[in-house]
Formats: structure tokens, C-alpha cells, sequence
């Protein structure tokens, strides 16, 4: 295949649809052909070593995965793969006669559109980040997992490409700092490979091994419609998608991180994990995200064989730097702690977890979200009262267990946890304090509060919206405030008042747990 089919192509005579310009988007892969409508890609016959389409019978087996694994997340984006007949010099698209190459047909959206120049402009929002993470979760929940037995699911073999880094990327460095860092770096690996290796057996005989996207960040995302929209997972390579689920989420944590979005990162990470209900990744996640890390800086690396302008260079090697400080960033000893939430139900006690989770790297644990993936909805009899169904004392028991097993996975994980929950007796408060106490870790009781007729309009406008896992209502409230057990002068020590209609106070609070474990 040669430049000549490519420009053979842009021939509006070719298309069954009205071409409003010819643009070709060139990658070290691929070519791409803009029409307006629809865009056409043709995969390059070459060899990369982990990639190869040097056959035409590759091509088209490739393009046929590419569909296939793309329409898994897409609708109407990725359409079909159509054959190219003729000659180089006067093709045919889809017509008769021996195929001489294979084109995937998908829709055109605008570049503009691309998450990654979303971000650019400075117009990513944490409902982008919210709708990722509700996709990623729900892509990975529909997954079928990866049979044990498969050779990609030892852990052995899901380790190899984070030590085949560090023997590619060695020879690439001459400085001795740089070389001291990847030594440091290449250790800590070692040493997580050793202790996780247990963790990475269990996963991959539980089925965390998945065919993923494997190629999870904000340039492969798109506006399609108003929706975020996730593209253009990894077809030609297989060990490089059917990874564990917590490697996928892990990629696109760490480029939200290298782009300096570390709040939106975080939101990213606990909704996700709320969503798919995957909390023993968090074991693994800083792993994760030093090895996606480190594949960013490998690959700035190899564009140095082809420099030789000495501020190319160095623009490479800082690039290079950048990434492996982020890698290294991963391997800090973590200061967790533990908080947990108390107050009646729509008085923003969520709204408080979020500013946790996004200034400080916490962890959200929600009650109404794990009390129904423990029991499901509530039966409509019992809705709106406050003590039968999923809400009776013995659902109540065991959903405040659970989040205390929750809590005490991520605190051992090395990371800081808020449970949001309503914690509005006694005997919970303890039992959480309890967990805190046993793991070493400061604790923090966020007594929140509000005006009633504040907690009235969020409870209507929540309702309104219909999204919220609650199922409280303003008789609900009035019985938990009739009913809740007031905070002894232990608990007083240890608690700080939010207002939660007042953004001074949360503000405040954020301040002064950072003064107070200034390693955060």
C-alpha cells in the first residue's frame, strides 16, 4: 500500500454520501480520511513488534477486531469494514473483485470534541469525570472475564510488561540521576511484585481479568452528541487488553494526574470504585498507575532515535522526566486517616465526602449506595419508612459492617477513607471509631448540619433530579432527628462541625485536617 491509494481515495466519486472536504490524520499506524460525514481508516502494513499488519489478511482481521471491540462501547460510532477493490491508482470502495486493502467506516465528530481538547480550552467538568467513571464501571461490569487458565491471567504474565520497562528503557538513559531514579523505582516495583503477588492470583482467578479498552485516557474519549463517549480501545495486541480491570481504571487516574487534574482524578477513582464496587483494586492502584506512568516515559524515549536536534532532546528527556517523577510520585508512604460523616439524611453530608475525596485523596464510601448492592431497591410498601425493608436494624447492622470491612481494606490500602453515612447512633460511631483505633489512624467525626428549610429545598431538588441512591423523605428526616443519640464529649473531642449550606466552613474543615496531617 502506498501514498498513491491515499491520494486515489480522496475522489468524492468514490463515496455513496456527500463529501464536504478531504482531510487525512496520519499516525505511525494508520491513515485516516476525513470526509465531514464519515471518517475512513486504513491500518499501515507495518511491524512494530507488538503490533503487526504487515498482510493484508492481518489488516482485515484487525479491522474486523477494531469493530468489534470498539461497538462494545460506542453505538452508531464505529460502523463497518468495507473492502477496497481496483487498483491502487483507480479504486473502489466496497466494490466487486478481489480486495486489495480493508477501510473501517465510523462517523466523524469534530477533533474539538476530543475530551483531551476539552481539558485544553479548560472545559472539563467533574460531570465529564462522573459519566467516565459511571462508563468505565458499567463497560467493566458487561466484560466477560478472562478464563483463569488463560496464560495472560498468571502473575507472572501480567507483571512482565512493568519489567520489560525498565529493559527497555535503560539503555535509553545515559545520566547517572536518571539512571539512580529508574534503579529506585525498578526496586519498588520488585518489592510490590513480591507482595502482591497473592492479590494478582486471587484477582485473575476471579475473574478481574477482562478484555479491556487497555488504552483508557482523555484522548480517546469524545463529546458525541452531548454524551461522553469512550473510542478506540487497543485491538492488535492482546496482553495489552486483557488486563485487569484496575490497570484500565489506573490509566486514565494517572492522565488526569499528568495533565494536573489530581482532584478530578481522585472524583474519578472513588466513583469508579463506587460504581463497580471493585474496592480490593485499591491494593493495586498506585502499582497500576506507576506502570502506566512509566510505559508514557518509555515511549517519549524511543522518539529519541530519531532526533537530532539537541532541543528536541531535551524537550524529550524533560518529557521523559516528567513522567518518571510521576511514576515515583506512586511509590510516597501514604498518611490515611479515617472520617466518617453524621447527620441526617439531604443535609449534604455527600457534598462533604466529594470535598474529601477530591482535596485530599479520601476514599467515599457511601451507605446508600452499599446498602442496595447489599439488598437491592426498597420495596415500594415500605418506602418512606424508616426502620423496614433495606432500612429494618438488621439491613441497618450489616450495611454499617460492610462499610467498616470497606474501610479497613482501604485504610490498608494507604488510603485516607470518609464514610458517608448518616452515623446518627451511638454504637455505629463507635464501631467505625473502632476500625480507625485498630489501623493506627486518626479519626474525625464531621458532625454536619444545616436549617431545616435548607435540608427541605436539597431533599425537593434531589428528588426532582431522581438520581440519588436515597430514599429519604421529610418524614424519614423528622423521625432520624427524634431518634438520633447526641455526641458524648469523646465524641465532641474528636468531631468538627461543618455547616453545610456555608462554603467558609467546609473550606475550614479541609484547612485544618491538612494542618493536622501535613503529609497530605
Amino acid at each position: 500500500m502506498s501514498q498513491a491509494l491515499i491520494a486515489a481515495l480522496q475522489n468524492p466519486a468514490l463515496y455513496p454520501h456527500p463529501v464536504e472536504e478531504f482531510q487525512v490524520i496520519e499516525t505511525h499506524i494508520s491513515w485516516v480520511l476525513l470526509t465531514g460525514p464519515f471518517a475512513y481508516k486504513i491500518k499501515k502494513p507495518v511491524n512494530f513488534g507488538f503490533l503487526d499488519f504487515t498482510s493484508l489478511e492481518q489488516r482485515q482481521h484487525f479491522c474486523g477486531e477494531e469493530l468489534r471491540l470498539n461497538q462494545r462501547l460506542t453505538e452508531g460510532l464505529y460502523l463497518e469494514v468495507l473492502p477496497v477493490t481496483g487498483s491502487e491508482s483507480a479504486p473502489q470502495l466496497g466494490g466487486s473483485g478481489p480486495a486489495i486493502e480493508y477501510v473501517l467506516k465510523m462517523r466523524q465528530f469534530p477533533q474539538s470534541q476530543l475530551l483531551s481538547a476539552v481539558q485544553a480550552r479548560g472545559e472539563l467538568t467533574p460531570a465529564h469525570i462522573d459519566a467516565l467513571a459511571r462508563q468505565i464501571a458499567s463497560f467493566h461490569g458487561r466484560t466477560p472475564a478472562v478464563a483463569s487458565e488463560h496464560p495472560l491471567c498468571s502473575p507472572q504474565a501480567i507483571v512482565a510488561p512493568m519489567r520489560q520497562n525498565f529493559e527497555q528503557i535503560r539503555p535509553l538513559l545515559g545520566d547517572a540521576a536518571d539512571l539512580r531514579q529508574l534503579d529506585a523505582l525498578e526496586a519498588w516495583t520488585e518489592a510490590n511484585i513480591s507482595r502482591l503477588e497473592p492479590l494478582l492470583a486471587t484477582r485473575a482467578a476471579s475473574g478481574a481479568i477482562r478484555e479491556c479498552h487497555g488504552d483508557l485516557h482523555l484522548g480517546n474519549a469524545t463529546l458525541l452528541d452531548g454524551e461522553v463517549v469512550l473510542f478506540d480501545c487497543i485491538e492488535f495486541n492482546e496482553p495489552f487488553r486483557l488486563i485487569d480491570i484496575a490497570s484500565d481504571a489506573a490509566f486514565l487516574a494517572m492522565d488526569l494526574e499528568d495533565r494536573g487534574l489530581k482532584a478530578l482524578s481522585r472524583r474519578f477513582v472513588s466513583a469508579w470504585l463506587e460504581h463497580s464496587g471493585d474496592y480490593p483494586a485499591l491494593e493495586l492502584l498506585n502499582f497500576y498507575k506507576a506502570y502506566r506512568a512509566l510505559v508514557r516515559a518509555k515511549v517519549a524515549l524511543f522518539s529519541l532515535a530519531h532526533q537530532s536536534d539537541a532541543v528536541q532532546r531535551a524537550a524529550t528527556l524533560r518529557q521523559y522526566r516528567n513522567y518518571a517523577n510521576l511514576a515515583e510520585s506512586y511509590s510516597a508512604i501514604p498518611t490515611p486517616f479515617m472520617a466518617i460523616t453524621c447527620g441526617v439524611s439531604a443535609v449534604g453530608k455527600s457534598q462533604v465526602a466529594l470535598r474529601l475525596v477530591e482535596a485530599l485523596g479520601a476514599i467515599r464510601l457511601r451507605s446508600d449506595v452499599e446498602r442496595k448492592r447489599l439488598f437491592g431497591e426498597q420495596p415500594d410498601a415500605a418506602k418512606g419508612s424508616l426502620n423496614s425493608g433495606i432500612y429494618s436494624t438488621d439491613a441497618s447492622t450489616a450495611t454499617y459492617q460492610r462499610l467498616h470491612q470497606l474501610a479497613e481494606s482501604a485504610l490498608h490500602a494507604g488510603f485516607p477513607v470518609v464514610l458517608d453515612a448518616a452515623y446518627l447512633k451511638r454504637e455505629q460511631r463507635s464501631a467505625a471509631w473502632q476500625v480507625a483505633e485498630q489501623n493506627g489512624t486518626p479519626f474525625l467525626i464531621l458532625d454536619c448540619q444545616a436549617p431545616q428549610d435548607v435540608i427541605a429545598a436539597w431533599l425537593q431538588q434531589r428528588q426532582a433530579e431522581g438520581n440519588d441512591p436515597s430514599d429519604a423523605t421529610l418524614e424519614v428526616i423528622a423521625a432520624q432527628q427524634a431518634s438520633r443519640d447526641a455526641l458524648d464529649d469523646d465524641e465532641q473531642a474528636h468531631s468538627r462541625r461543618v455547616d453545610t449550606h456555608q462554603a467558609a466552613s467546609l473550606d475550614g474543615l479541609i484547612e485544618s485536617i491538612r494542618q493536622r496531617l501535613p503529609g497530605l
